[in-house]
Order: C-alpha cells, then sequence, then structure tokens
C-alpha cells in the first residue's frame, strides 16, 4: 500500500509517517509509491497498530501437496501407538510414562506410494495450547476415540479445536481388540456431540483400528487419502514460503532449532527470514530423519538452524531480502511485545488496585520454568497459571530453554522463588549445591501430573486461608441448679445449666451459642465449666458437666448449648481422572 493509504489505516499524519520512514533508513519519492510490505509493517507498529500478514495463495505453480494430518484425542488413547504402527517405530517407549509432551511432525510414506504427514499432539489436559496450534497448521484431524473408554473431556476439547480451525474430522476408533471394546458406544456419543458420522448419513468417517494388532491401518489410509482427494490439495511452488514454527528448542552445538512445516512456496537454504519477533540466516535444512536438504517443499515438515534467538511455538516465518531488513523488522516485533507486555502488567495492577479493598491479600509464589523445548516451556507456564487461586498467585518470574543454570540459581535467590525443570536433565551437583545453600527448591519432572501435583500441595502450604467459626462439640439442658448469692458483695445469684454433652466435646475457652428449637438464644463467653464439683477445661462426648454462662441464665430444660472454635481452612488440591486440576479455596 501507498504512504496515504497507511496513514488512513493507521489514523496518523502524513507527515508523523514520513519521519519513521527516515529513522528506519528508507526514503520514498512520493507519498502515492507503494511501500514494501516490511516497511509497511514496521511503519504500523512503530504508530501502535496491530499487524497481521495475509500471504498470496496465487502462483505460477500450482501442484498438488500431501495432507498434513493432525492426531488428537484423549490421554492415553493410543494416538503415538497410532503413528508408531503406521511409521514402525516407537516413540512412545522414549516418552515419560508413555506421555507424549512434545508436538513432533513425521512424513508417513504409505504403501500405496502417497505421503502423509503427521503431526503428533499431546493428549494432556495441560497442552491444550499446543494441541491448538497443532490444529491451527493442519488439513485433516485424526480423532483417536478409545472403544473401551469412549468419549472423555479431552476428546470435546479436540473436536472444538477442529471446529474452531474449521478442518475435516476422521474418526478412528483404537483399541477394537479389547474384551470391553464397544465402537457403537463410542459413535452414538460422538453423534450426541454434534459429529455427523456416515453410518447415520454423515459425512465424517469412521474407521476402527487397533493399533496394538495393527488392524484397520489400511482402512484408515484409504479414508485420509479419500479426504485429501476430496479437498483436492494444492499449494503454490513458486516464491517466498509461507511457514509456522511447529516447536523450537536449544541446540548445544547447533544452537536454537525451530521445526516447521511449509504451508505454500519453497523455503530455501541461505534465505534471510524472521521467525516471529527473532531472525536469522537459515544456515541448514534437515528433513524429519536428520539428512541435510537444500530447499523444504509444501506439506515438508523441517528442522532449521540459523535463528539468533529461539521463536515461539506457533510463530509464522517470513522471508526478507537482506539480512538488514531482518534486523530491523526483528527489533520493531521485540519492542512492540514489550510495549504491550508493559502495557499488560500496567492494567493489571490498575485493576488489582481498585478491587485491592474487597479482594483478601494474596501470598505470591514465584516460579522459574525451564524446559527442553519452547512449546513445553508455554504449555507448562499455561498449566502453573491455572493454579492460580484467591489466596495463593502463581508468578512465573522467568521461562527458559535449556537445564537448569547457575543464573537461575541467581534469580530465584534474588525474588524467592523455586526452580521447576522440566524433561531437562539433572542441573550439576554444584548448582544443586548451590541452590541447598541458599534454601530453594529445584523441583526437577518429566510427567506433568507430578509436576502440578507438587505445586498444588506447595501452594496449599504457602496459602494463609481463611479463619471460619466451626462447631467443636455440643451438649443438652438435662437440668437447671440455681445457687442463691450470699450478699452483692460475693455475687448474686447463679444458674447452673446441667448438661450432658451428646457431640463433640465442650471446652472452657471456647465461646458458646445457647440453642433453644433451633433459634439462636445467646452467644458468648463460658464462666465456668465443672465436672463432679471439679473445674475443668473441657469435657468429652458422653459425659456430664455443669456449665455456667456470663451474663446468661435463661436456660430451659432441652436447650442445646453449642461450643464454638474459630479454625484455619486450607485450600484444597483437587485432580480429576481427565488430569485437569484446580485449586479449591
Amino acid at each position: 500500500m501507498t504512504l496515504v493509504e497507511l496513514a488512513k489505516r493507521t489514523g496518523e499524519g502524513i507527515g508523523v509517517l514520513q519521519d519513521i520512514l527516515i529513522n528506519v533508513g528508507e526514503s520514498i519519492d512520493s507519498e502515492f509509491h507503494p511501500l514494501s510490505i516490511d516497511i509497511a509493517e514496521l511503519i504500523a507498529m512503530e504508530v501502535g497498530a496491530s499487524v497481521k500478514r495475509i500471504h498470496v495463495s496465487e502462483g505460477k505453480e500450482i501442484l498438488p501437496r500431501p495432507p498434513v494430518v493432525t492426531v488428537m484425542g484423549h490421554v492415553d488413547h493410543g494416538k503415538t501407538s497410532l503413528l508408531d504402527s503406521l511409521r514402525q517405530t516407537s516413540v512412545a517407549a522414549n516418552e515419560a510414562g508413555g506421555i507424549t509432551q512434545h508436538l513432533g511432525a513425521f512424513v508417513v510414506s504409505m504403501q500405496s506410494g502417497a505421503s502423509i504427514t503427521f503431526l503428533d499432539t499431546p493428549g494432556h489436559a495441560a497442552f491444550s495450547a499446543m494441541r491448538a496450534r497443532g490444529a491451527a497448521v493442519t488439513d485433516i484431524v485424526v480423532l483417536v476415540v478409545a472403544a473401551d473408554d469412549g468419549v472423555m473431556p479431552q476428546t470435546l476439547e479436540a473436536i472444538s479445536h477442529a471446529k474452531a480451525a474449521n478442518v475435516p474430522i476422521v474418526v478412528a476408533v483404537n483399541k477394537c481388540d479389547k474384551p470391553a471394546a464397544n465402537s457403537e458406544r463410542v459413535k452414538l456419543q460422538l453423534a450426541s456431540e454434534g459429529l455427523l458420522l456416515e453410518d447415520m448419513g454423515g459425512d465424517i468417517q469412521v474407521v476402527e483400528v487397533s493399533a496394538l494388532k495393527k488392524t484397520g491401518l489400511d482402512n484408515l489410509e484409504e479414508a485420509l487419502l479419500l479426504q485429501a482427494e476430496v479437498m483436492n490439495l494444492k499449494a503454490r511452488v513458486d516464491g517466498p514460503a509461507q511457514a509456522y514454527v511447529v516447536e523450537a528448542r536449544l541446540h548445544k552445538g547447533r544452537g536454537p532449532l525451530a521445526t516447521a512445516i511449509v504451508k505454500a512456496g519453497t523455503l530455501v537454504c541461505g534465505q534471510h527470514v524472521v521467525v516471529g519477533s527473532e531472525w536469522g540466516r537459515i544456515r541448514a535444512i534437515r528433513d524429519v530423519v536428520g539428512n541435510l536438504a537444500e530447499r523444504a517443499t509444501p506439506a515438508m515438515p523441517v528442522e532449521i538452524e540459523g535463528l539468533k534467538g529461539l521463536p515461539m511455538a506457533g510463530d509464522d516465518i517470513i522471508v526478507v531480502q537482506s539480512e538488514e531488513r531482518a534486523r530491523m523488522l526483528s527489533a520493531g516485533r521485540k519492542k512492540k511485545f514489550e510495549r504491550d507486555r508493559l502495557l499488560k502488567i500496567s492494567n493489571g495492577r490498575a485493576e488489582e488496585l481498585e478491587q485491592s479493598e474487597e479482594v483478601p491479600q494474596r501470598a505470591e509464589m514465584p516460579i522459574i520454568v525451564k524446559a527442553d523445548v519452547q512449546g513445553t516451556v508455554q504449555a507448562v507456564t499455561d498449566a502453573l497459571r491455572s493454579l492460580n487461586s484467591p489466596q495463593v498467585f502463581v508468578n512465573v518470574v522467568h521461562v527458559g530453554v535449556g537445564p537448569v543454570c547457575q543464573s537461575d540459581v541467581d534469580l530465584a535467590q534474588a525474588c524467592g522463588a523455586c526452580i521447576v525443570g522440566f524433561n531437562v536433565k539433572s542441573p550439576a551437583s554444584s548448582i544443586t549445591m548451590a541452590a541447598t545453600q541458599a534454601g530453594i527448591k529445584i523441583l526437577m519432572h518429566r510427567v506433568i501430573y507430578h509436576l502440578l501435583e507438587d505445586i498444588g500441595n506447595m501452594i496449599v502450604e504457602k496459602a494463609p486461608g481463611t479463619f471460619e467459626t466451626q462447631v467443636a462439640g455440643e451438649a443438652e439442658v438435662l437440668n437447671i441448679f440455681e445457687i442463691k448469692g450470699k450478699s452483692k458483695a460475693k455475687g448474686g445469684d447463679v444458674k447452673i445449666a446441667g448438661c450432658r454433652v451428646i457431640d463433640g466435646c465442650v471446652s472452657k475457652t471456647a465461646t458458646m451459642r445457647l440453642l433453644r428449637s433451633g433459634e439462636v438464644v445467646f452467644e458468648g463467653p463460658c464462666a465456668s465449666l465443672k465436672q463432679e464439683k471439679h473445674d475443668v477445661e473441657k469435657v468429652g462426648k458422653g459425659n456430664e458437666c455443669g456449665l455456667v454462662l456470663c451474663n446468661c441464665d435463661a436456660f430451659q430444660i432441652g436447650d442445646v448449648i453449642q461450643c464454638l472454635e474459630q479454625v484455619v481452612r486450607k485450600p484444597k488440591f483437587i485432580s480429576s481422572e481427565s488430569g485437569a486440576v484446580r485449586i479449591e479455596c
């Protein structure tokens, strides 16, 4: 667009935009001269506008491409085992506890000669954001449902992700070899959730498979290729690439690595790219097996190296003309990201100040998160933040990819944080010793359930709790005794309630409540508590006692005296069968 059009869209004056152009080192002959997309984005970001690039799908060379298939479903329903059967490998064996914790991309060559790109997404509740990104780059969703378990919470979540991304679904009913398998029940459950299955006159294919016995895989292959044929999947091969980051990790020797899937165009080795707010020159492109490749074509998952920093999973990859342009665009995006972050923090503090009169003070739990890949960092951070409660605020002060290092211990010591290492190797003994001396907890985990349970228990310990009044015991008035006062100096008449403790215990130091027909008649302290003429502090259930209340002598036979005590009620950590966790206050 031209500078005039950009001024209209952003609501800024042409003079302001021209000043920004000069600052970024660009010059134009006229305000009606078209700007390049990179410069237009830079100017828009500088004036605080949000920018989204829309890639061109037209090109000279448009060819059919393999479908990108995402495997979704509930935890332990056999998603990874199904992929293992298709590609004759064993990924599940390398995952902690048999649970997939990463988002991986694989190309599976079918017996028919066709190839399908598979995305394997984690099924646990904490990885909702990762599954959402999986659905964003996919063409077809394979919804795996266990025949012996049926539709579960994450199954419904996967359906909603697929519908939100407007992606067709193919249902794979797994574990059909089990004795308790009931595929018809699964079909009815799916139909009740609004999925129009082929058996019921709809267009969603249902395939019965067994990943363990390797049965029904041919039918699943045919169903996927048929769905892809109906969709007529084609992509532009020429021109700059449009690609998305699926996962990112830090390699000790090769630096930041990003797993990406090309949607359109061709990604060529040596190009300058901007990935989210990071930039770099593609030094090497590797396919899923690890072999070097010169270029990446549509629907091809590749690992690229040469980036200056670690991008976020879900970022788009933009090819730019020069290193200077890449550096400039990256700096502009970082600046806007930081500005938005600070604005969000200031808005949050303003809201807290407004509510501070009503909301009780919360304890803060600072946490440092380190994980092996960027997507896992985000997922673990989201899961920890979901444990926020009215009494404890989970503050993730720092996140990073890679093992726990000395700088993490220093930061934890400065802000009193605990360090969470997820799927990373154990820290060196010197770091562990330094953390122990500083009184810093380092929690190392490989399974998300155990991590959330540990942090949940720490939150329960740290929570101040709420003071509640509860009934410690009840006594029934059986008789009333009256002692006449001899003189005013020694005191007047005293009425003693002769009681039997019917529940709990009655304590002399507690507050007493007198109930008559369920209504409160009096509430106040106890003046005297005796058992067989002896002063006592407590009387247990089933025992009889004499009780005198301060400033109250309106006893009647049949009244109930309750003993009240103040207790601190701590929050509870609750974990459901689906894996979802929460703190209940």
